[in-house]
């Protein structure tokens, strides 16, 4: 969207003609307003668009009429996510260096008094300060320019916390290094603390943790963070009163789809992994925060469960575990797994179509469906991956049910050992 096309749409009747085809397809209004000079025909079949997309990220905020660029809203925190980095902050005022479509400037605008908002697109920052506006949020300051060029203007402790996610993307192409990113929090970490006692980065969920205390000095936390089962944000904070050797802390958190906290995880990575002699009754498999955050060897030891094998974060135990931050598969068979063999184990399980997933395993899931002829299914799930001994394995699971007693008068010899 250009600044023209914006400041078009602002105009009350082509915000009244937004509302008006709010349940139109957007291909078709494009289509049927075509060559009409007066109406801004892609930038509100875009906003069509958008508002559909918005309904799921932003389900609170997005039944007030607000604006949007497609690529704003795919990088925009939910609203899940928003209200979780919000909650984790406060005080008398902040920073958004990287403000984007102002989703996370409006959550922390709840817990600050003031809040100033940076962007250098200047479409971005006229659309948001439009949305501010619709949304009745009046204590945000906006800067329309270079972020760091006004940071390196204030004086030291000018705010309470700064909060800022890089742009991640170089030469048409996604990165994860915060070397490559976009303002380049390596390189300014000195000037970031100098203005504020806090900061929060937004990282990229692919980032590699283990090494992020050289680059980062001041790093006290890193938070993994899940919504609805998949891990959206790693999020780094930073402390000026960090003393040198300090531990750096790991928390995965888990969040259901409305924000809530379903679980937090916390520890070192440095846990002990016990491994099980065989696959047991259950087979669990950790929510995506935990895994991301190293932290499966904890949530072993709080739960009793042991490692299905020393390499990958497969879970197994006798007992049911209700509240398992994951997904809990009772086992109905496990087998050693051989191309020649592994036929005939699918015609004694019944098998025709199965959700294939694999771990420390030579070959894709593709590839497995396509030489034993599998379909997709969502009842019957297949995980190849291998024994504690390193032979590779199959474990036919189905999803456990919710009280966890369909089978569970299974007798422990019906499953085969692997």
């Amino acid at each position: 969207m250009t600044l023209d096309e914006l400041r078009q749409l602002l105009l009350p009747e082509h915000l009244a003609l937004i509302e008006e085809h709010r349940s139109d397809n957007p291909a078709a209004f494009a289509l049927r307003f075509q060559g009409c000079a007066d109406i801004p025909s892609r930038a509100i079949a875009e906003q069509l668009a958008c508002r559909r997309k918005a309904l799921k990220k932003l389900p609170t905020s997005s039944h007030k009429p607000l604006l949007y660029t497609s690529l704003a809203l795919e990088q925009a925190s939910g609203e899940a996510s928003a209200a979780y980095k919000a909650s984790l902050t406060g005080g008398d005022r902040m920073i958004d260096l990287t403000g984007g479509l102002g989703v996370d400037t409006v959550f922390f605008a709840r817990v600050f008094r003031e809040v100033v908002y940076c962007e250098c697109d200047p479409v971005l920052a006229e659309l948001a300060a439009y949305n501010f506006r619709m949304l009745g949020i009046t204590n945000v300051e906006i800067r329309q320019g270079e972020s760091l060029a006004m940071l390196y203007s204030c004086p030291d402790d000018s705010f309470d916390w700064i909060f800022v996610d890089p742009a991640r993307r170089e030469g048409g192409r996604r990165s994860v290094g915060l070397g490559a990113a976009s303002p380049d929090v390596v390189a300014v970490h000195d000037l970031l603390l100098a203005r504020a006692p806090n900061v929060m980065i937004k990282a990229s969920p692919a980032l590699e943790l283990s090494r992020l205390r050289e680059e980062l000095p001041a790093l006290s936390e890193i938070r993994v963070v899940s919504v609805g089962a998949e891990c959206r944000e790693v999020l780094l904070l930073l402390d000026r009163s960090n003393v040198a050797g300090q531990a750096v802390r790991r928390t995965a958190v888990v969040l259901s789809q409305d924000g809530a906290v379903v679980q937090e995880t916390e520890g070192t990575g440095e846990e002990e992994r016990g491994v099980a002699l065989q696959v047991q009754r259950f087979f669990y498999e950790p929510d995506a925060a935990i895994i991301k955050a190293g932290l499966a060897k904890k949530l072993a030891l709080d739960l009793g469960l042991a490692f299905v094998n020393a390499r990958v974060d497969y879970l197994t135990a006798e007992e049911f575990i209700a509240d398992f931050p994951g997904r809990v598969f009772q086992v109905v068979a496990c087998q050693s797994y051989s191309p020649k063999t592994f036929p005939g184990f699918l015609r004694r399980q019944g098998i025709t179509g199965a959700a294939v997933q694999r771990r420390d395993f030579p070959i894709s899931p593709d590839e497995i469906r396509k030489k034993f002829r599998l379909r997709e299914s969502d009842s019957c799930y297949l995980f190849f991956t291998r024994n504690r001994d390193g032979e590779p394995i199959c474990v036919h699971g189905l999803k456990a049910a919710a009280a966890g007693k369909v089978h569970a008068g299974q007798d422990r010899s019906a499953i085969p050992e692997c």
